[in-house]
């Protein structure tokens, strides 16, 4: 009897058919270029309470000296005799008044024998240095620094916000898919936010900061899932890495609106009404093939992938072979099931792993890394807007300092090795900081180089840690571990924003605690193995 000539291979996995329909043609360039606009609306959800709750600066008004009206200077040449001044730069008390004597002429008397500047009185009226800008402060009447924590709060609920998604975006992706996840979030969260920017009491705009950042800041992470599955595993770190620089681009193009759109309303309602419009093209994007898998929906996957190879001119793929595909998908799927019972428990892995100290120690390590890492990257970005000079102008700085690293990122771990990469990055970031509590603070340009050389080497620590963490936990508990670290790391995203009131206490106090945990961490970080062109552990032993 002649030998069979059927050309099917004798296993076909995806990876051989995605090189089937091609790796990187126009389908795979367009899906990725649409899941392009998540990562930037991610971008402006994370970062617009920078603006919306920004502080202000401010003074009294004083009623003996000038009536209130949006014409009223900010600071006339009588001011020094009226208000206190202090920090550097010297600037107006913002609630503070001398005591007013009373007047020996008729009419505006404003000089030194009018207050008395040995009493200070507090006031509730106040002169804007820009009448323009709006933020929750003056609309609300959050002024002073009684109200402080009112405004610092809004940066801490809309991280405890992110902090619920990562459960939510979890349980959602996994039994509705990828794509109605990554459309869900994009149109609620950008509807929750122009709702925001209607809000018109404090206790409304918070509870509505809440519900959008669990919604506004989970398309990322699904928009990456979803351009890292199209294309082939060496393409992957660039496309990461495109991935990382629309993300910067975008927070620059957030300070650039903040700087033309001087009223939080009206920058909510321009960020995010683009979010409700993209929609209809965010649905032409397809679902996560390998998902498709796992829920034993090979029909899709097929039609997916012949859409695919008919938009990059490649030929349909043979029936022979997608009737192969087929079958070994379902044997394996059967597989898993009837296996899935002698398989450990997630609780009887962890019971496991309590047991190994080493382990134990590694865990709490990166997780104290992804703490000092998400405190000082947030930290150093909202710190930015309290520089010397254009508040704007520094907030887009120090967001584009992010790109050079991430463009590089690939080539520094291939040379450095991760460990070396993560250690220097870390301690680098931390001796900027606290170099910028030295003299060299008193340079403005200086001032904002050093915040530029730090938040550069803590973005590339954060690239980095991604992949480390990835690498030094064992498969069969690497998803576990990294959501956990990544949410300790959230407590450090919580606890940035809360970095005004630690700067009432003490002014240097931020900088130091930023500068002094991530040398900290950098040389914790010694303890870990380098894990380049090292096989990865598949189990604890």
């Amino acid at each position: 009897m002649a030998k069979s000539t059927d050309p099917t291979p004798d296993r076909v996995e995806l990876d051989d058919l995605l090189e089937e329909v091609g790796h990187f043609g126009p389908f795979q360039l367009w899906q990725c270029s649409l899941l392009l606009l998540p990562v930037i609306f991610t971008a402006f959800s994370n970062l617009c309470y920078v603006f919306t709750a920004g502080d202000l600066h401010y003074r009294c008004l004083v009623p003996e000296c000038e009536t209130a009206s949006e014409t009223t200077p900010y600071a006339p040449e009588w001011l020094r005799a009226a208000v206190p001044f202090g920090g550097k730069p010297e600037l107006p008390a913002k609630c503070d008044r001398y005591q007013v004597l009373p007047a020996s002429t008729g009419g505006f008397v404003c000089d030194d024998s009018r207050f008395n500047r040995s009493t200070i009185e507090r006031c509730t009226e106040f002169v804007y240095a820009d009448p323009s800008e709006r933020t929750i402060l003056n609309d609300f009447n959050l002024t002073c620094e009684e109200n402080l924590w009112k405004v610092t709060l809004v940066g801490t609920v809309h991280s405890i916000g992110q902090f619920v998604s990562l459960a939510l975006s979890g349980i959602i992706s996994d039994r509705f898919g990828r794509r109605w996840t990554l459309l869900l979030c994009v149109g609620v969260g950008a509807v929750l936010a122009i709702v925001r920017s209607f809000a018109g009491s404090y206790p409304t705009f918070i509870s509505l900061e809440f519900v959008e950042a669990m919604f506004g800041s989970t398309s990322y992470t699904t928009a990456f899932i979803l351009s890292l599955e199209l294309v082939e595993p060496r393409l992957r770190v660039i496309v990461k890495s495109i991935i990382l620089v629309a993300y910067a681009l975008a927070e620059a193009i957030l300070g650039l609106l903040a700087m033309t759109f001087r009223n939080w309303r009206t920058l909510s309602i321009v960020l995010f009404v683009p979010g409700v419009l993209s929609i209809p093209l965010l649905y032409t994007t397809v679902e996560s093939v390998r998902w498709l898998l796992t829920k034993d929906r090979q029909s899709d996957v097929v039609n997916i992938l012949q859409r695919v190879a008919k938009a990059n001119g490649r030929p349909p793929l043979p029936n022979s072979t997608l009737d192969e595909f087929y079958l070994q998908q379902k044997t394996k799927l059967e597989a898993e099931q009837r296996d899935g019972g002698g398989r450990k428990s997630f609780f009887q892995l962890v019971r496991e792993t309590c047991q190994h100290r080493r382990l134990l120690l590694r865990i709490g390590n990166c997780a104290f890394c992804w703490f000092t890492n998400a405190m000082v990257y947030y930290g150093l970005t909202l710190n930015s807007v309290t520089l010397a000079g254009d508040k704007y102008s520094n907030f887009i700085f120090i967001t584009l300092a992010e790109i050079p690293p991430s463009l590089a990122i690939n080539f520094i771990l291939n040379r450095f090795g991760r460990r070396k990469t993560q250690c220097g990055s870390l301690i680098l970031s931390g001796v900027f900081c606290l170099l910028a509590l030295t003299a060299l603070k008193d340079i403005t340009w200086l001032n904002v180089g050093l915040f530029l050389m730090s938040k550069m080497a803590i973005s590339l620590s954060f690239s980095t840690l991604y992949i480390y963490t990835a690498e030094i936990f064992p498969t069969n508990l690497r998803q576990s571990f990294i959501s956990f670290c990544s949410m300790v790391g959230r407590f450090g995203s919580m606890l940035a924003p809360q970095m005004p009131l630690l700067q009432a206490l003490w002014a240097p106090l931020p900088m130091v605690l930023f500068g002094s945990v991530a040398v900290l961490s950098g040389i914790l970080i010694l303890e870990f193995p380098e894990t380049t062109g090292v096989t990865l552990p598949n189990t604890l032993e």
